[in-house]
């Protein structure tokens, strides 16, 4: 048995993240979340009002073996735009940004080089504006966020915004999906 390992992302709502992430090969754990802010165990109404410093996340538990590092963030650049500033489609706000929270070397070796390809390539058009940096202070969200889309596909955000996510990543991923 192989070792797994731990990475947290953030882009956008964790619904729409944790959606896709479900369908990866070798993600064994999908786990919304709160991390990288100031604020101890916030709840989803404090993070809400973009004063704790807190992004929505995910933090996922992975199988290197089954899936690389750089599969899963090559998944995170498709799902959702690295550009845009604290925000993600209507989502606004610090809690919305585009983060990769490594926990170890060589998921920060990994994913420095990978931002480093797409901006040489200008893969977007605009600057890349993802934060990468150690996980710290990471809270599980309430019980009710976690596996939402699952529980909810026919609520109207899950199927203007999560569904065709998850449809991209089926798409452009096949090879990726359990």
């Amino acid at each position: 048995m192989s070792n797994t390992q731990t990475l947290v992302l953030g882009g956008g709502c964790f619904w729409c993240t944790e959606s896709v992430y479900k369908e990866v090969r070798g993600v064994t754990d999908v786990e919304s979340g709160y991390s990288n802010g100031q604020a101890p165990q916030p709840s989803y109404e404090d993070v809400c009002t973009g004063t704790t410093g807190c992004n929505e996340v995910i933090k996922l538990v992975y199988d290197p073996a089954q899936v690389s590092t750089r599969e899963l963030l090559e998944i995170f650049f498709v799902i959702h735009d690295p550009t845009t500033l604290n925000r993600q489609g209507n989502d606004v706000g610090t809690q919305y940004r585009s983060g990769i929270y490594v926990t170890n070397d060589e998921q920060r070796a990994v994913a420095q080089a990978l931002i480093d390809e797409l901006t040489a390539e200008n893969a977007f058009g605009r600057p890349i504006v993802t934060e990468l940096l150690p996980l710290a202070h990471y809270w599980p969200a309430e019980d009710y966020h976690q596996d939402f889309f699952e529980h909810h596909p026919h609520q109207g955000y899950c199927m203007a915004v999560a569904a065709p996510k998850v449809a991209k990543f089926r798409k452009t991923f096949t090879r990726l999906a359990k």
